[in-house]
């Protein structure tokens, strides 16, 4: 039986992850700083769910998880570092305790779980898969969520750095960047700033007119991981045509422009 480990899986893409995991046979192991959201998703799950409070920002949070896991299934098939957290606003008025915030949890605390699993991954020698999630923000950077879309750019380099580092040293152990379009969850629920009040409400328009139910995404993750894609893009109508027109402006050494859909882009 497989054991899934998911950072972040108190709600949302996190929570979908889980609930696809244990509907395909697999024991999951929860990690979120959000004690009660975690309780509540362990309970709908049942036994096959080890629910374990972390904090992804701090690396003894993370050995403790990977401890944890270990010592209650014996091993890790799929490592899903997963939690993020996303702010809006004019870069410059963003705190710098939120800009400290978006690199600890998006960045650093997939490094911590790195740190964490990899090592244990490659003591075992045997097949397993990590899955960083990034964002199609990672690829269009967005006004006024400079913190997100620098974060998530900087979640991609790194998941491509790992994945060649893997390859040389066990390929048995593969990796996966996930880069969700709009899904709808809770990650909007920060009151946003004056400067950023009607963007925030575009987005939360677009989430709920456009968004995948967070089950919906899941099932169409774990068709990829099945067919071992590096790139998980669930929707991709949301990704390649606008990376293609970014491109061409960058080839073209055009000035940047943000568009919200392909049709906008001549």
């Amino acid at each position: 039986m497989k054991v899934a480990v998911i950072t972040g899986a108190a709600s949302g893409i996190g929570a979908g992850l889980a609930k696809q995991a244990v509907a395909r046979g697999m024991k999951v192991v929860l990690a979120d700083r959000d004690q009660a959201g975690l309780e509540k998703v362990a309970a709908e799950l049942g036994e096959q769910a080890l629910a374990v409070v972390t904090d992804v920002t701090s690396q003894a949070s993370l050995d403790a998880l990977a401890d944890k896991a270990y010592a209650a299934f014996g091993q890790v098939d799929l490592l899903f570092n997963n939690a993020g957290v996303l702010t809006t606003g004019n870069s410059w008025e963003i705190s710098d305790a939120k800009w400290q915030q978006a690199w600890q949890v998006n960045v650093n605390g997939i490094v911590n779980g790195l740190r964490a699993f990899v090592p244990r991954l490659l003591k075992a020698d045997r097949p397993a898969r990590i899955i960083n999630t990034a964002s199609v923000g990672g690829f269009l950077p967005s006004p006024l969520m400079a913190p997100y879309s620098a974060t998530k750019f900087a979640v991609v380099a790194l998941t491509e750095s790992l994945a060649n580092e893997l390859a040389t040293l066990n390929p048995l152990i593969q990796v996966s960047l996930l880069a969700p379009g709009p899904v709808k969850t809770a990650i909007f629920r920060e009151a946003p700033s004056e400067a950023s009040a009607q963007f925030h409400g575009l987005m939360t328009h677009m989430l709920d007119e456009n968004g995948l139910s967070s089950d919906q995404f899941a099932g169409l993750v774990f068709a990829a991981i099945d067919r071992g894609d590096y790139w998980i893009v669930p929707q991709p109508e949301t990704l390649y045509p606008l990376l293609e027109a970014r491109n061409k402006i960058i080839a073209e050494k055009g000035n940047p422009i943000f568009v919200w859909a392909p049709e906008t882009v001549n």
